[in-house]
């Protein structure tokens, strides 16, 4: 027979091995395996297709979300007739050309640069920055200097294009953003260069690979004619773009100042995690900023894209006019219109 102390000790190490053997066998959510629609990646505006056809590429032959994200944005980068990303943004308004970007891969690892001149790839350098530093955002010349330290090649940035409409703007020096001016990239106004057509956007992206793991990616030339040293959201962690790989990723376009305000794609992702699906994760978003600005609401865009671990998408936005480009194996062009509040 057991004795009383016995008894004691045996009932006890059984209490300890039932709670061991929960840790043990529990399965975090982290490290969950959720049947998906993936490969998927997902970016801002029509420019986005010709971004995510080139991000299709390292995810179509088993490549890395992060991969994908960076071969993409560096489309609109290099595209000599989009004025709001990359070489051929417009200039602020002393007729500097400053680009911002941002990353951020399924680890949390994360990357920028803001303010940056004479370098045409700003996602690929926020990627440096990442991997290379223990720092998450440099800026201005310090980041040119990065940039060529590693082997970038300083190019003056402001081409013909951009510097005429530069010094048509001085003639009135007016600044009035005007909606939804990302898709009149490729439709020129002839004779109507100066006043408030000329604004400016982002490309943000959100890959989730074969393996199920999410990246980001956000690169802009900040709003046209700005103030020199402005900054938006874009290459804010946390505003422009966040990743969190148990829950999803979510992105932003527009006015960056109120997508700053709320740190946008954060909260995007922590609704998200309470259950809400991407889309409407956004328009909570969305309506964030509208209660806590109401006087805004018809003045300016704002908008958020989203995509959780199971390769549901979706965004929404203040105004009509956003939308967004999805690739995956079944289409590589599909353009949606995102819904709006108004």
């Amino acid at each position: 027979m057991l004795n009383r102390r016995k008894f004691l000790l045996n009932s006890t190490l059984a209490a300890t091995g039932v709670a061991l053997q929960s840790k043990v066998f529990a399965t975090p959510f982290r490290e969950e395996k959720i049947a998906g629609n993936y490969p998927i990646v997902i970016s801002t505006w029509d420019f986005g297709v010709a971004a995510n056809q080139a991000a299709w590429k390292v995810l179509s032959s088993g490549g890395r979300a992060l991969d994908a994200v960076e071969a993409g944005a560096r489309i609109p980068e290099a595209d000599p007739n989009n004025h709001s990303v990359g070489a051929a943004g417009y200039p602020d308004r002393d007729g500097h050309v400053t680009l911002d970007a941002c990353i951020m891969d399924e680890n949390g690892n994360c990357g920028g640069v803001a303010g940056m001149e004479y370098i045409d790839h700003p996602i690929s350098v926020a990627r440096l920055v990442m991997e290379k530093t223990p720092h998450v955002l440099l800026v201005g010349d310090g980041a040119t200097q990065f940039a060529v330290a590693n082997g970038f090649k300083k190019k003056q940035l402001l081409n013909a294009e951009s510097e005429k409409a530069w010094k048509e703007w001085l003639k009135t020096s007016k600044y009035q953003p005007e909606m939804n001016i990302e898709n009149k990239h490729f439709t020129p106004v002839p004779n109507k260069m100066p006043g408030n057509q000329y604004n400016h956007d982002t490309i943000g992206m959100l890959a989730l690979d074969a393996a199920g793991n999410i990246s980001g990616a956000c690169t802009t030339s900040g709003m046209a004619f700005k103030l020199h040293g402005r900054v938006g959201d874009s290459p804010i962690i946390g505003a422009g773009l966040f990743v969190d790989n148990e829950v999803g990723g979510a992105t932003s376009t527009g006015v960056g100042e109120e997508v700053i305000r709320n740190v946008g794609s954060f909260l995007v992702v922590e609704l998200m995690r309470q259950g809400y699906k991407p889309e409407d994760a956004c328009r909570e978003a969305v309506n964030r900023i509208v209660k806590k600005k109401p006087e805004l609401a018809k003045t300016l865009q704002v908008g958020f894209l989203a995509i959780n671990k199971k390769g549901e998408y979706g965004a929404y936005a203040l105004q009509k006019g956003f939308s967004y480009a999805v690739c995956n194996a079944e289409k590589q062009d599909l353009i949606i219109k995102g819904k709006s509040i108004f």
